[in-house]
């Protein structure tokens, strides 16, 4: 169900229970005056008929008679005029008003008025008194079919007005929302452009900006990418891609961090923004709310990516500190996982691109652990053997397939041993017993990379 229909449907049916207050008021109103016009000319034509019985009583029942038959029909009431042994001598003859018709019985069920008869004794006989609201019924039925039929067509036009007003109003959030589902498939080519009110307009700007930012970093890791499949034969030249490519890495992290991360901020600040502002309109607001959630979304993604594109961490407090930080990111983002981590080396300095191997290898391990031998407990060692780092990652998963660890597609090792024997290392991979893998990197301490 689309927003505007929501809101369309919530407009209507509190319209509708506008209506049907008012109805039951007016029904209410129209009881109350039908009781009224009835009890009153009940009150005047027992009044009028005990002064007249009294005269006409010591002249006898036909005088009587003669009276009513000249008095005819007296407004609400039914008067019968009964001798001494109860035999009907007359009734009032039917009201001229409004003849053959009546109102449904369920509506002159809802607004009579209780039963109500008198009785006038004298010596011959008995007149009885009894109230008939037919007519005043009559009359609010068809003051009552009036007004529901005005009441109808002023809904039906008042809807379709106000199904046009919010379809204008609504149309920005839903070109929003449409345009982030089209970022999150991977479609970078969406621009909203200048949509119509002002924050609207302003969220449209901001994320044409992040389009083209990510436009643009797609298009960096494009490149990358392209280099080292190119490049990748080469080992000279597969070492210069790597160190291009952590360059890249590093540039899009940075980029991410500084430049993404406002883009996004601003569109979750703008839509928590409108939602607070339409707190009176549930359906606008939801869809802020939508579009905060996709904004968070989006910013939790990126700071995901950051560590996968480079570790910044490395950079700045070193190789302990960086593999402490990848121990702990994987035991948050994987429940039940047990991975501890072991640093016995010592102070001996570790090159720059010694230590990003080292990083990577711990990487790849904990990677390939998780997803190819759905392992539960991991263990990370790096040790100081001297002139040389060694980093083990073992885990109790499934081992290595039957066909060792060439199969088609398995790119990460094979970059991995090309970079760690750049570096004059060695890469070993072997399966536990009963179970498990181990990948154990060496690398010589003061390792250089050639330029």
């Amino acid at each position: 169900m689309t927003l505007r229909l929501k809101l369309h449907l919530i407009v209507a049916g509190l319209t509708l229970f506008f209506l049907a207050g008012v109805a039951a008021l007016l029904v209410y109103n129209m009881r109350a005056s039908v009781n009224e016009e009835v009890v009153a000319a009940n009150r005047v034509a027992a009044q009028l008929l005990n002064r007249m019985s009294w005269v006409h009583a010591a002249q006898g029942t036909p005088a009587m008679l003669d009276f009513l038959e000249g008095l005819g029909r007296v407004r609400s009431a039914e008067v019968t005029l009964l001798d001494r042994d109860g035999r009907k001598l007359y009734t009032s003859p039917p009201s001229p008003y409004k003849a053959g018709r009546d109102a449904p019985q369920w509506f002159a069920r809802l607004l009579s008025p209780a039963p109500s008869t008198q009785s006038i004794d004298f010596p011959d006989g008995r007149l009885v008194i009894q109230a008939n609201a037919s007519r005043a019924v009559l009359d609010a039925w068809d003051d009552m079919r009036w007004i529901v039929g005005l009441a109808l067509l002023a809904f039906v036009v008042v809807n379709l007005i106000l199904f046009a007003l919010v379809g204008r109003a609504v149309r920005p959030l839903g070109q929003i929302a449409q345009a982030l589902q089209s970022v999150r498939a991977g479609r970078l080519d969406v621009r909203l452009g200048r949509l119509r009110g002002r924050e609207a307009a302003a969220i449209g700007e901001a994320f044409d900006r992040m389009v083209d930012e990510l436009g643009r970093q797609r298009e960096l890791e494009q490149r990358a990418a392209r280099a080292e499949t190119e490049l990748s034969d080469s080992r000279a030249l597969a070492r210069w891609v790597d160190r291009r490519i952590e360059e890249e890495r590093r540039l899009i992290a940075r980029e991410l961090h500084d430049e993404f991360a406002q883009s996004v901020t601003a569109i979750r600040s703008m839509a928590s923004s409108i939602a607070h502002r339409t707190a009176d309109d549930p359906g606008s607001a939801q869809a802020a709310r939508t579009i905060a959630d996709e904004a968070s979304r989006l910013y939790e993604a990126m700071h995901g990516m950051i560590p996968r594109l480079a570790p910044l961490v490395l950079d700045r407090l070193g190789l302990s500190e960086a593999l402490s930080d990848l121990v702990e990111r994987t035991r948050r983002n994987h429940a039940g996982l047990e991975i501890d981590l072991e640093m016995s080396a010592g102070g001996t300095p570790v090159s720059p691109d010694a230590a990003l191997t080292a990083y990577r290898a711990a990487q790849e391990g904990i990677t390939n652990a998780l997803r190819h031998g759905d392992a539960s407990v991991l263990h990370l060692c790096v040790r100081d053997a001297g002139a040389s780092l060694q980093l083990e990652v073992t885990d109790n998963g499934k081992g290595l397939p039957s066909e060792g660890t060439s199969r088609p597609g398995h790119y990460g090792l094979r970059w991995l041993r090309e970079r760690v024997q750049a570096l004059d290392g060695n890469l070993e991979i072997r399966s536990l017993s009963p179970r498990g893998t181990s990948l154990r990197v060496e690398i010589p301490l003061m390792a250089e990379s050639a330029t």
